[in-house]
């Protein structure tokens, strides 16, 4: 089970990346249906499949048929594939040794696998709708979360205190908070509507139109009343999601401060991941948005994610935290004895 749990909480890391790097290289529309490419399943890159492409979807696409764009988003589909078949075997090997994991825990993922494939569809069919890019984003993060509380609740001992929990639930809250924010940044491709740090567009205080922003159901580039989005609310929309890493910055220093002494590792490495996401995102800021650091700005949330995803299923039952206090206290160690 743990090579297999590995593996499969691996591999849908890097989809996550690879999802980032098709959506931030602009080729979220690379294929204009689904599930395949121009009505077949690869990307059409010799001369005559461009040209039966062009002639079929003509009305459907915007520009001309990019045979690069299209094996990105492909490969994509290919990739989230693989991760189906992983998910569902390990759910099923999952379900039969079933231990200290509840059936809902077991199901979930493979119900969100489900949802992120309809997210994926409607990602096309609805041209890039920025709540359901968004959508998609959250679900594949989700997802990334439910298998690193399934592999850390299979294969690790907890060991940290009760007393954690609340902390720990508050900064998971905060980083799904933070990531739909910075989801919604991207998917409105607002991310260099603020030029410059720490202020936006020379200013600290918020740009106008945050509520036409953060309207969503609305299309691409459009209010919900079909105008064209301004500059100033894309600025909007990015000086939210400073404002959500300063919120974001509080809770894990005070998760980091918690942890010291109960588990100086977890408080380690938290806090290397914390200290690195805030460099990705200020050098996003200072080098105009390079597709690397973009893609890993992406990853540093996940990774941020994942570890307090894995610290909270590492929490000790109140039961058990009950019953290892009454024998520290009654053991001749402690007694003196």
């Amino acid at each position: 089970m743990k090579p297999l749990l590995c593996l499969t909480l691996i591999w849908t890391f890097c989809l996550v990346m690879l999802g980032a790097y098709v959506r931030l290289s602009d080729a979220g529309l690379g294929c204009p249906d689904w599930p395949g490419c121009y009505g077949q399943l690869s990307a059409p890159d010799e001369a005559h499949e461009i040209a039966q492409a062009s002639a079929d979807f003509g009305r459907d696409i915007r520009g001309e048929v990019e045979p690069a764009k299209g094996w990105k988003e492909m490969i994509h589909r290919y990739f989230a594939g693989g991760l189906g078949f992983l998910v569902l075997t390990a759910c099923s090997l999952l379900w039969q040794k079933r231990q200290q994991l509840s059936r809902i825990s077991i199901l979930l993922p493979l119900a969100v696998i489900v949802f992120q494939a309809l997210l994926g569809m409607w990602t096309v069919t609805m041209k890039l709708m920025p709540i359901v890019v968004t959508a998609h984003l959250l679900g594949g993060m989700t997802l990334l979360a439910l298998l690193t509380w399934l592999a850390s609740r299979a294969t690790l001992t907890p060991q940290l205190p009760s007393q954690l929990r609340p902390i720990l639930i508050i900064s998971l809250i905060a980083i799904l908070l933070q990531i739909a924010l910075g989801g919604w940044v991207s998917t409105n491709y607002a991310a260099l509507a603020c030029n410059g740090f720490p202020t936006c567009q020379g200013s600290f205080a918020a740009p106008a139109g945050l509520r036409t922003a953060m309207q969503p159901i609305r299309q691409l580039g459009h209010t919900a009343a079909g105008e064209a989005l301004a500059i100033h609310h894309l600025a909007a929309i990015h000086w939210l999601h400073r404002l959500g890493a300063l919120l974001l910055l509080a809770c894990l220093s005070a998760l980091i401060w918690q942890l010291r002494k109960a588990s100086p590792r977890w408080a380690g490495l938290i806090a290397t991941a914390l200290l690195l996401q805030i460099s990705l995102g200020i050098s996003n800021v200072w080098f105009d948005l390079p597709l690397p650091l973009a893609v890993a700005h992406n990853g540093g949330a996940a990774i941020l994610l994942m570890l307090v995803v894995a610290a909270l299923a590492q929490v000790l039952p109140v039961h058990q935290q009950a019953t290892n206090n009454a024998f520290n206290t009654t053991s001749p160690k402690h007694s003196g004895a």
